[in-house]
């Protein structure tokens, strides 16, 4: 419905779009917010590949007990191996991820260009003066030109500022847990899978490492649940993360910018209304 202020509005919008571009506040915060996304896709990647390591030294280590005599050898790593696969695809999503946010950086950076402000500054002030001058809205290619350039100059940092957002309010305190959760799985694989101790000098230690030899043997099925146990919480945090990493770097942007551009196509392709008709047909005052 058109007033008489519908006029000024459409002007203090269009001086606030070129202002934004200009100044380009959404852009800083968009490369701050990238930044920050690339640090914790990093720390994610470098604690993945340690814990990689840690697994596949597990994976080689075998603790030799001989209990009364009786030699027995097992090799508690080996429960590990299809977590170790698991970790070895997720650090290469993980390195993934940091490219994505990387990506994302340069895109701002190209969005803010002075040139592309430039031409949406063209472009609105093209939109604003068919307007004074013919009494009703651009053509149909000025309006698809002006939200074309609007996409180009603000579509990235929204959809990133709408990606972090969503980050902070749903998904910071579950990554939380789960990063730190990696860090603390490398210890308990260490501490499960340790090595053979070293061999005794004396009549105590040989006395005290059989007595604890035979207290292993008897209690080896505890040890292997409780690295089970370890392969199953690396499991579900390693999916945890998979998951944060994949809506903050695909889905929710993919989201955003489908909606941004159904909203700029529907802008692009509404019909004239019947006053912007008759000012076309009457042709400039």
């Amino acid at each position: 419905m058109q007033t008489r202020w519908t006029p000024w509005l459409n002007a203090l919008l269009g001086l606030a779009l070129v202002a934004l571009a200009w100044t380009g506040p959404l852009d800083r915060l968009a490369e701050d917010q990238a930044q920050a996304g690339l640090k914790r896709a990093l720390t994610t990647f470098a604690a993945a590949r340690a814990l990689n390591g840690v697994i596949s030294v597990a994976q080689g280590t075998e603790v030799a007990l001989e209990p009364a005599g009786v030699g027995v050898t097992f090799a508690p790593g080996q429960i590990l191996d299809p977590v170790n696969d698991l970790i070895e695809q997720f650090s290469t999503l993980m390195l993934t991820a940091s490219v994505s946010f990387g990506l994302q950086s340069a895109m701002v950076a190209i969005g803010g260009h002075w040139l592309v402000s430039l031409l949406l500054s063209l472009a609105v002030i093209t939109a604003l003066s068919w307007r004074q001058l013919h009494g009703g809205g651009a053509p149909s290619a000025i309006r698809r030109i002006l939200l074309l350039l609007l996409l180009v100059r603000f579509a990235i940092p929204v959809a990133a500022l709408g990606s972090d957002a969503a980050f902070r309010w749903f998904l910071a305190d579950r990554y939380a847990d789960s990063q730190a959760a990696l860090t603390l799985s490398s210890e308990q694989v260490i501490e499960l899978a340790q090595p053979e101790s070293p061999a005794p000098t004396s009549v105590a230690q040989s006395m005290r490492r059989w007595w604890n030899e035979t207290s292993e043997a008897f209690d080896v099925d505890k040890r292997l649940a409780a690295l089970k146990e370890t392969a199953t919480r690396v499991t579900e945090h390693v999916v945890e993360l998979i998951v944060i990493f994949l809506l903050q770097t695909m889905i929710v942007p993919s989201l955003l910018l489908w909606a941004a551009w159904r909203a700029a196509l529907a802008l692009a392709t509404r019909p004239p209304s019947d006053q912007e008709r008759i000012s076309l047909l009457r042709g400039p005052i």
